[in-house]
């Protein structure tokens, strides 16, 4: 039985009314640098935090573009040691200490493993430290199942070992894709998953179709970035993902809510005066 400071970190994270979660990620930063439409991370961040049921970021962020006083949840990523500019991105190990991880107070610490890699035993040796300490401590780890440029690897079969793994070696939660016969990827992992959102799709419906079917075949929720911040009217895109993950609504019953966010928004901009 986890102990009772994880449990409720957890809860904070994860909606004990609905057993669902919207994540927002927003620490692409830490290996891409000044992503697309995240250069000023607070001003892209801080309209959707009444939106999210944890904020994914840095400690760098966390520390200089969150304000202490919002009342988000922090999901911190805490490993790191590779960059784009490397053709292998696998290359990663802990770059922050539970004790800092701590004193800022999250609800929860991420990183990435790269199962298949030539790195796959650091990242996963790099887990297996982190839910030891957060054991201790009452923190939960979020492994990431991560992929590098390797995107052909977002297959079931790949994705159901890299999940178990990760379940096998203590992760409390963790995050995956959404691939073709995802329920297999669901079935093998007995803890709870969420879905990355990956880079931006084509359409925002593109964006509802992958929430709907990852949570209809076993995901808890989203852990969604650029496909709500990159996009063009983020604040009604997290609000209709949110319905999907949180009141269940369809593909169609999301967009219309879209559409309708867009169209308050335009009134709300051009007022008709008599």
């Amino acid at each position: 039985m986890a102990s009772w400071g994880l449990q409720n970190r957890l809860s904070r994270m994860i909606d004990p009314s609905t057993g669902t979660s919207v994540m927002l990620a927003c620490d692409h930063g830490y290996f891409m640098g000044p992503t697309q439409k995240l250069e000023q991370p607070r001003k892209t961040i801080e309209p959707l935090i009444p939106f999210a049921d944890a904020l994914s970021v840095t400690r760098g962020i966390l520390r200089q573009c969150v304000d202490p006083n919002w009342k988000v949840p922090i999901l911190l990523r805490v490993s790191g040691g590779a960059s784009i500019m490397k053709e292998d991105l696998s290359d990663e190990e802990i770059t922050v200490s539970m004790d800092d991880a701590l004193r800022l107070n999250v609800s929860g610490i991420s990183l990435s493993i790269f199962v298949g890699s030539s790195h796959e035993k650091q990242t996963l040796l790099s887990l297996s430290r982190l839910v030891d300490q957060g054991e201790r401590v009452g923190m939960p780890v979020m492994a990431i199942t991560a992929v590098g440029k390797e995107l052909e690897k977002r297959d079931s079969r790949y994705l159901s070992l890299a999940c178990r793994l990760a379940a096998e070696i203590g992760a409390h939660v963790v995050k995956t894709y959404y691939c073709e016969d995802f329920g297999r990827v669901v079935n093998g992992c007995p803890v709870p998953l969420v879905v990355a959102g990956g880079p931006k799709l084509k359409t925002e419906t593109d964006a509802f179709e992958l929430a709907f079917s990852a949570l209809r075949e076993g995901a808890v929720g989203v852990d969604m970035g650029r496909n709500i911040w990159q996009n063009e009217h983020p604040v009604a895109m997290i609000k209709a993902i949110r319905s999907i993950v949180h009141d269940k609504a369809t593909v169609k019953e999301a967009t219309d809510l879209f559409q309708q966010e867009l169209t308050d928004s335009e009134r709300l901009r051009n007022p008709i005066t008599a």
